[in-house]
């Protein structure tokens, strides 16, 4: 993909997500009034999930089209299925971003072999859009609507958040992270309306836990000074990170309110800088990750 094209797609992304947070909306908070059986990432066509960007993009771009159903699929891989893109329907760009070797050298030196970015977009359709597709393509409906509202404990969450390792204390009064004291705060469990609340709020203080120096530390622009920029793109980093490890949970995010002020510091970064959105899912992405490779038998997911 030409250079062009590469910051075309990093400023449709933002300026689509700009427009959301500017109707006050958080597009990775949407998905979860799906109405299918599971919180899910979106899938590819043989049931990996969508990572970063990606994730975040294809959940706004299902919400924003009504879609139901989280797989995504080719042109060319509906057609290898036995089915088909039904005519008029329009596609939707994804990104692949990679690093590939490129020697350099000449006769005053020896080759160098150099890490190079690799970007590149490509299109999909959602499930929906297409035809004849074989039945494990068709989403579960959830029948036991408000079964995870239910004020009792999520075992899978709780031996997941314990497999961490982290100090996790009890504050009456607040959630957050303290680095001096390398813990995470956060009020009782009964505190919270509802468990898949309290988990949320555990999985967004234990993204920036995973920040620290000694684990997977985010490097923004301007260094690591304490300045409201970087404390708004850390705080972006925890929404999104919560958003993906409740997906991966099958937990019911749902917006907290004493975070509705993020809205207008994370409007200021976007506008600024066009490849923003992208880091901060790379990172939350990161951060994921470093959570799951925590757990005894680590769940490998899609590149």
């Amino acid at each position: 993909m030409s250079t062009t094209n590469r910051k075309d797609s990093y400023a449709e992304i933002t300026n689509a997500i700009l427009s959301d947070l500017e109707k006050g909306i958080r597009p990775w908070v949407q998905p979860w009034a799906s109405g299918t059986r599971n919180t899910s990432r979106p899938l590819r066509h043989n049931g990996e999930p969508y990572r970063g960007i990606n994730t975040l993009w294809l959940w706004r771009e299902a919400s924003v089209a009504g879609y139901r159903n989280p797989h995504w699929l080719t042109y060319r891989q509906a057609q290898e299925l036995g089915a088909h893109v039904r005519r008029g329907e329009k596609s939707t760009q994804v990104v692949y971003a990679n690093l590939y070797t490129k020697t350099e050298g000449d006769d005053a030196r020896e080759p160098e072999a150099r890490r190079v970015p690799f970007f590149k977009a490509y299109s999909v359709f959602n499930a929906e859009q297409v035809e004849n597709l074989p039945e494990r393509f068709t989403p579960q409906v959830d029948t036991e609507e408000g079964s995870n509202f239910e004020n009792e404990p999520n075992p899978q969450a709780v031996e997941f958040f314990a497999n961490t390792g982290a100090a996790i204390r009890e504050d009456k009064e607040h959630a957050r992270y303290s680095i001096l004291e390398d813990a995470v705060y956060i009020p009782p469990f009964r505190a919270f309306e509802n468990p898949d609340r309290y988990y949320s709020t555990l999985a967004h203080e234990l993204t920036h836990w995973t920040g620290h120096p000694k684990r997977s530390p985010r490097k923004f622009p301007g260094g690591m000074d304490f300045t409201p920029s970087t404390y708004a793109r850390e705080e972006l980093v925890a929404e999104l990170g919560a958003a993906f490890l409740c997906a991966d949970l099958g937990i019911n995010l749902t917006p907290r309110p004493d975070h509705a002020d993020y809205i207008g510091h994370w409007l200021q970064v976007l506008r600024h800088d066009k490849r923003a959105i992208v880091q901060a899912a790379a990172y939350a992405q990161r951060a994921t990750d470093f959570l799951h490779a925590l757990q005894p038998q680590a769940i490998t997911q899609a590149a």
